[in-house]
């Protein structure tokens, strides 16, 4: 695939609407993030630090912090996206680099958080479609995704619908709530994946 079909599949998958499972068939459509999301996305993630598993930070950050991680984000070249419809925001999700070495700069890590609401009617599915796509035509070669708890079998499915397989666990690596929590470890290859890099 050259180069401009894979941005226009990219921007394809990014400004096409779907329909919610479950949700009366509302229209959604994914669509980069802008400044007005922010409290929104702050939100979600809030929701997710203080009852979920899926990320091990245990203090929300701020709506001025999350500002901050996504102009960071940005200014890397990398993605944030939303998923929203008359509602409001339903979720959000980016990548960013897996490690910051040199050696690391064709592989990318997905994190995707959902509306407590609306989860599981396929807006995380949207949007790591979405950020797949993205990376792809942005001529990234790995995508990792990192699960918090391995008891996640919701984002853990989702990955598994899109190509990521399952390459390892990390055991007991950080503790939330008063129990230890594993990491799942998935990956999907991107364009020319492990091929040769000109």
């Amino acid at each position: 695939m050259t180069d401009r079909a894979m941005t226009d599949r990219a921007a394809a998958v990014v400004g096409t609407p779907f329909t919610q499972a479950g949700a009366a068939a509302i229209p959604a459509q994914v669509t980069p993030a802008s400044d007005t999301d922010l409290p929104e996305i702050a939100a979600i993630y809030a929701h997710h630090v203080l009852h979920g598993t899926g990320t091990f930070e245990e203090v929300p950050p701020s709506i001025e912090e999350m500002a901050a991680r996504r102009a960071a984000g940005l200014d890397a070249g990398h993605t944030w996206l939303v998923a929203r419809d008359a509602t409001g925001v339903l979720g959000y999700g980016y990548y960013g680099p897996f490690r910051h070495r040199s050696a690391y700069r064709w592989t990318v890590e997905d994190s995707v958080y959902v509306r407590d609401d609306v989860r599981g009617q396929g807006v995380g599915k949207a949007l790591v479609a979405a950020l797949l796509a993205q990376a792809e035509a942005a001529g990234l070669r790995q995508m990792f995704a990192l699960i918090g708890d391995s008891e996640n079998i919701g984002s853990i499915g989702v990955h598994a619908s899109l190509g990521f397989v399952r390459t390892g666990v990390l055991r007991a690596a950080g503790i939330k709530f008063g129990r230890w929590l594993d990491v799942v470890i998935m990956q999907r290859s991107l364009g020319l994946g492990d091929k040769p890099v000109e």
